[in-house]
């Protein structure tokens, strides 16, 4: 148990926290409207631990970014709900959705493409337990009551998930080219 949290710390410590001024940079010129940066980085990173609990993320800096941008979204839309009278209006289309370059959009967006067509690859049960943990990081628990399903289910197709996706990411040749 203890070399278990002590894996997850390195792994915390050598492939998220790397990331963390280049985040509060990008979140601080993309979203100059959020007050508190540093609470969306803290929930980041919560999101991360949360997500690599359940198996290894393919591209931890395309999850932290995605993380970032989707939490910045929901309080800039909270901010719209709760605008006090005379204060500038929030539009989300003015707020700049690029990560750092076009270079790396691009790439951005050509692995949520293979991420996609990995997740499409499941059986439909499979794909609606993944897109409930992975994408929106619902609980095991809060995926099981939402489903109508038991726990083990979840697990058990959250275990068929990644590997599968593991799989279709070896055979189009993506697993390589994450790893050192």
């Amino acid at each position: 148990m203890e070399s278990d949290r002590n894996t997850s710390d390195q792994w915390f410590v050598d492939e998220v926290l790397p990331y963390q001024q280049e985040i509060r940079r990008w979140l601080a010129v993309r979203f100059p409207v959020i007050r508190d940066v540093d609470d969306i980085i803290q929930e980041t990173f919560s999101r991360a631990i949360k997500a690599h609990e359940t198996g290894p993320i393919v591209n931890v800096r395309a999850f932290l970014y995605v993380t970032a941008r989707n939490l910045a979204l929901n309080i800039i839309r909270h901010y719209q709900y709760e605008q006090p009278p005379g204060e500038q209006e929030l539009n989300e289309v003015s707020v700049v959705d690029e990560i750092n370059s076009p270079l790396e959009s691009l790439e951005l967006g050509e692995e949520l493409i293979q991420l996609k067509n990995a997740m499409a690859s499941l059986p439909i049960r499979c794909q609606q337990i993944m897109t409930l943990r992975k994408i929106y990081g619902l609980s095991q628990k809060e995926i099981a009551h939402r489903l109508n399903i038991a726990v083990p289910t979840v697990k058990a197709q959250i275990s068929i998930g990644m590997r599968k996706c593991m799989q279709y990411f070896r055979e189009h040749g993506y697993i390589e080219k994450y790893q050192p």
